[in-house]
């Protein structure tokens, strides 16, 4: 049995696959999944699993490069921009909503969550750990 909090196998799986530059999107509930790009469901109900702690998990196992965020989140949601800030992540980028939208269309996989809160969705690329 894995010793580290992500237990999840597709996930363990798509982190374990990435290479440097490629991205993974972890959406909420609503955020639509474009056609070919593998979906990764986690969602049960709404709220579960929440955006947040599926993020920080993705993170104790994804060494991230750069992330990316739509423009709309601080207007719509600035409770979850400032936790999303608070972590740290380095290279914050921020684009439109439909242009986030358009830019899930090249990721490995988009990781659907419970989240219903407004543009809890974030685009986070592979950077490497050497």
């Amino acid at each position: 049995m894995k010793k580290g909090p992500l237990l999840n196998i597709a996930l363990s799986q798509l982190i374990a696959s990435l290479g440097h530059g490629e991205s993974v999107v972890i959406g909420d509930a609503g955020l639509p999944v474009p056609p070919g790009v593998p979906l990764i469901d986690l969602a049960l109900t709404r709220g579960v699993p929440g955006f947040m702690v599926t993020l920080e998990t993705v993170l104790t196992e994804m060494q991230v490069e750069h992330h990316v965020l739509a423009d709309e989140l601080p207007l719509h949601s600035p409770q979850l921009a400032q936790r999303i800030d608070e972590l740290g992540l380095a290279d914050k980028r921020t684009l439109s909503h439909a242009d986030f939208k358009r830019m899930t269309h090249s990721a490995k996989a988009v990781i659907r969550t419970g989240e219903f809160t407004p543009y809890a969705n974030i685009i986070l690329v592979a950077g490497v750990v050497f």
